[in-house]
């Protein structure tokens, strides 16, 4: 029994959670990106299509680098041959406000209105097999739409020495900063509510120290892939000082940042984690030496959950077929044919949390992966 691939995706990049949450953490939008042009002309829609794509190709590998690559190059020379649909939409937009001109209306006096223009978005998606056989052919690692998310603490200190948590009321700029990097990169991003039990668990103090032990405890509550640390420091002289701590499957690394420009500032912290992360999980779209697994899957005792199921693993990147070997009960048993390996395949589905892992198969099949369906 074959099946055609197909997968919903929920997007959850960006997001601020509530305590106590049991957190599913794909990612969808990968394959198609909006951008802003000036009007129709055929010029104007191919820099739309070729900056669409340079977008895609970072959200679905992880890395800007691969936009270096030959292969790629000369993709984005010919980005109208990627392209499966194209939506047009216009949004008002404020202008921002010339300080050269009155800032009052000259007859009453009240401030005067916010300026705005229509802008014109391109959304363009672009066919998904098409982008994964040129990375394919490029040798270019795709990483799946099921990302780890990561949990962010950071702690703030002034130039007077007074100390606070990043927070949506004190630091909107900054989260912000880091929305649109989780955006642009795919990367989900989490932030604690900071209720009474997290500022109960987490001082800005503790946070600043970086103690390691206490931010894993108290982060425990969010049931996060990984955690990222840091302190910023704005100093008197300008300069943003700080220092980072990621830890992510019992590794924990520490290192230092320091720039003029807050943009730039949180940026480098999360380009260097979303590369690790990129390259542990992504895997090279192979064209030939498949490898086969075997998935025993308990608690499929419905036609919508084993639907789900199927749906679900030929969506991943990883799994290039899917064929039922037997259905007893509530127990079904998959071969997927695998463009990695088993090992691979079991990191990928640890990040999905209603495949709850059981360990191997049986004595008479002990390479059989065992799960339970918890959705």
């Amino acid at each position: 029994m074959k099946f055609h691939k197909s997968l919903v995706l929920v997007l959850l990049s960006g997001l601020a959670i509530g305590p106590l949450s049991v957190l599913a953490l794909p990612v969808n939008g990968l394959y198609r990106h909006e951008v802003a042009v000036e009007n129709q002309s055929e010029q104007e829609r191919n820099r739309a299509f070729r900056e669409a794509l340079a977008a895609v190709i970072v959200k679905v590998t992880g890395e800007r680098r691969w936009l270096e690559n030959v292969t790629i190059e000369t993709a984005l020379g010919n980005a109208g041959n990627f392209v499966e649909a194209i939506e047009s939409r216009t949004e008002s937009r404020v202008v921002e406000a010339d300080t050269s001109l009155p800032q009052t209306n000259p007859l009453s006096g009240s401030p005067a209105l916010p300026a705005t223009v229509e802008q014109e978005l391109l959304n363009v998606s672009f066919a998904r097999d098409l982008i994964d056989q040129l990375l394919a052919r490029a040798s270019i690692p795709v990483w799946d739409s099921n990302r780890p998310g990561v949990l962010v603490w950071m702690a703030i200190q002034n130039d007077v020495g007074e100390r606070r948590l990043l927070s949506p009321e004190t630091d909107p700029g900054i989260m912000d900063l880091m929305r649109e990097f989780a955006k642009e990169r795919g990367l989900p991003i989490l932030f604690p509510v900071l209720d009474f039990e997290d500022r109960r668990n987490l001082t800005a103090d503790v946070i600043w120290a970086l103690d390691e032990e206490t931010i894993a405890r108290a982060s425990a509550r969010y049931a996060p892939d990984s955690i990222l640390s840091g302190r910023l420091l704005f100093s008197a002289s300008g300069d943003l000082v700080g220092l980072w701590q990621f830890q992510f499957q019992d590794q924990v690394e520490v290192f230092d940042s320091i720039d003029t420009e807050l943009a730039s500032y949180i940026e480098d912290p999360l380009n260097r984690i979303t590369s690790q992360l990129a390259r542990h999980f992504a895997v090279v779209p192979s064209t030939g030496g498949q490898q086969t697994a075997r998935l025993r899957v308990e608690g499929i005792g419905t036609l919508a959950a084993y639907a789900e199921l199927v749906s679900y693993l030929e969506g991943l990147v990883l799994v290039e077929g899917v064929t039922v070997a037997a259905l007893n009960g509530e127990v079904l048993e998959l071969n997927l044919t695998l463009q990695g390996s088993q090992g691979q395949l079991s990191e990928l589905l640890s990040l999905d949390r209603n495949l709850a892992p059981l360990g191997l198969g049986s004595i008479e099949n002990p390479q059989v992966l065992t799960y339970r369906w918890a959705r």
